[in-house]
């Protein structure tokens, strides 16, 4: 399953089943899991670990040295999990030295063209990223988010499971779970009511939500008056709960 005019390092490990493309390059110390399909004029680095049943189109760049002008040559590494779709031109960087030497990436992802992710980030599972949308260094994005095309995220912010970002956002601040938000720079515009009804979210809590959010954006109250209101309602959702502690959690401060 490997073309002949693949170049692929006797020390790299794949699995079973895996096909590579022509003119791809595997550097050593790579591993890719069984099922995996990676299309021509691919190059995926040293240390460099993929999981099962991924795709990856043609001339991605994966695990290449983080764009980082501490960088010196460490050891750091990439870490990709299952089932992940990448489109063409994507660009996936290692960890660096001043982060934790890692970047992660989870499961069931769909990367579109021209993806960026930088060092040290850290994405979990079922989010999409559409085209040219990228982000910066130490940059968290959580769970079934979806970033529109061309969305730029800050170093350090993170993104909340189930948010969405319009096209061309700019996001300086963290972006709390189930929100919508749009513009340069970003702006909360309400909850993801449409994408959590697809994903099964029952209208009671999708309610309970939206009534936190109101508190947190609509009353007036500064924000550590709203988050003390949401704490002493005792019937609040688990999502209300995952919601406030995003909040009470952020370094950079949230969009506003």
């Amino acid at each position: 399953m490997i073309d002949p005019q693949a170049i692929v390092h006797r020390d790299a490990r794949l699995g079973d089943g895996v096909s590579v493309g022509p003119y791809t390059v595997i550097e050593s110390g790579v591993e890719i899991g069984d099922g995996t399909w990676i299309g021509p004029h691919v190059v995926i680095r040293s240390n460099t670990r993929i999981g099962r049943d991924n795709k990856i189109f043609q001339f991605c760049s994966v695990g290449e040295d983080p764009q980082h002008a501490g960088y010196r040559g460490e050891a750091t590494a990439l870490e990709i999990g299952d089932r992940n779709v990448i489109r063409e031109h994507c660009t996936f960087n290692r960890g660096s030295s001043v982060g934790a030497g890692l970047t992660r990436i989870g499961h069931d992802n769909f990367f579109m063209s021209y993806v960026h992710v930088a060092h040290d980030c850290q994405i979990d599972n079922h989010t999409i990223f559409v085209n040219c949308s990228s982000l910066a260094g130490h940059v968290l994005v959580g769970d079934y988010a979806i970033l529109g095309g061309f969305t730029l995220v800050h170093q350090f912010c993170r993104i909340g499971a189930h948010c969405i970002t319009g096209a061309g956002s700019v996001c300086l601040k963290d972006v709390p779970p189930y929100v919508v938000a749009m513009g340069n720079t970003a702006t909360p515009h309400g909850i993801n009511v449409k994408g959590l009804r697809r994903r099964g979210f029952s209208e009671e809590v999708i309610g309970a939500l939206r009534r936190a959010y109101r508190q947190i954006y609509r009353t007036g109250l500064d924000l550590r008056s709203a988050i003390d209101a949401l704490e002493q309602d005792d019937a609040r959702v688990n999502e209300v709960t995952a919601f406030v502690e995003f909040i009470k959690t952020t370094e950079r401060g949230i969009i506003r």
